[in-house]
């Protein structure tokens, strides 16, 4: 069997061209004509689908990158649904360097992950180190969603984080986004960053505008923090 014929067969009748047009613009790293057109609901259906008839396996050892971005986006919830931490560290692994647009990076989010994090964090520090932006944006991405939590947050993290020092927009994004949040979540332990300036004046600026959209910064804070932009 082919297995990549055969869930291409599958996804082609799924196909949504209104979906399609809406989506591409949003996603400008990736070639319009890479766009199936299927949306998130029925990626994450057929994954179940696949998993149930016993496919997935076959799709996850097929060869990457995948022509579409659909496929890659299926192939992303197919690695979620892997129940083992070492299955789903190796799949995620190369998986990575073939990432190419921040949906599929932050969709990318196995769930395992959440139950062995001592195990996740060697994995993130080479994610942080990774040549690739899309890989170094997952890792601060499973950083912001795994570790900033009592009792898993520590202090190494935001300067891990901090000390990342790179040009592409969607790193820094990623940094902006995971300081806003542990601005939401530790405040007293993220401010000092804000307050130093010490992440990249773009950076800083994102950083503290999408604090002060939150919800979850009192307003008090919020005033505070447009003092510092």
């Amino acid at each position: 069997m082919d297995i990549t014929a055969t869930v291409r067969a599958r996804l082609l009748p799924l196909a949504d061209e209104a979906y399609k047009a809406f989506l591409a613009p949003l996603i400008p790293t990736v070639p319009p004509e890479r766009f199936v057109g299927v949306r998130t609901p029925q990626l994450r259906n057929l994954a179940r689908e696949l998993e149930r008839e016993g496919l997935a396996e076959a799709y996850l050892e097929s060869p990457l990158p995948h022509a579409t971005f659909d496929e890659m986006q299926l192939h992303a919830f197919l690695i979620c649904r892997l129940r083992n931490m070492d299955a789903a560290l190796r799949a995620t692994e190369r998986f990575l360097p073939h990432v190419d647009n921040w949906a599929t990076c932050d969709q990318l989010a196995p769930r395992i992950f959440a139950r062995h994090r001592a195990a996740l964090l060697p994995a993130i520090a080479r994610w942080l180190a990774d040549a690739h932006e899309y890989t170094v944006r997952f890792g601060i991405g499973m950083l912001m969603l795994h570790f900033l939590d009592a009792p898993h947050f520590h202090l190494e993290h935001l300067e891990a984080v901090a000390a990342i020092d790179r040009e592409e927009y969607y790193v820094r994004m990623m940094q902006a986004w995971y300081f806003a949040t542990a601005l939401a979540k530790q405040y007293d332990a993220a401010l000092p960053y804000i307050v130093s300036r010490r992440l990249n004046p773009w950076t800083h600026r994102r950083a503290i505008q999408k604090a002060v959209e939150s919800r979850r910064i009192t307003p008090e804070q919020k005033v505070y923090l447009r003092t510092l932009r």
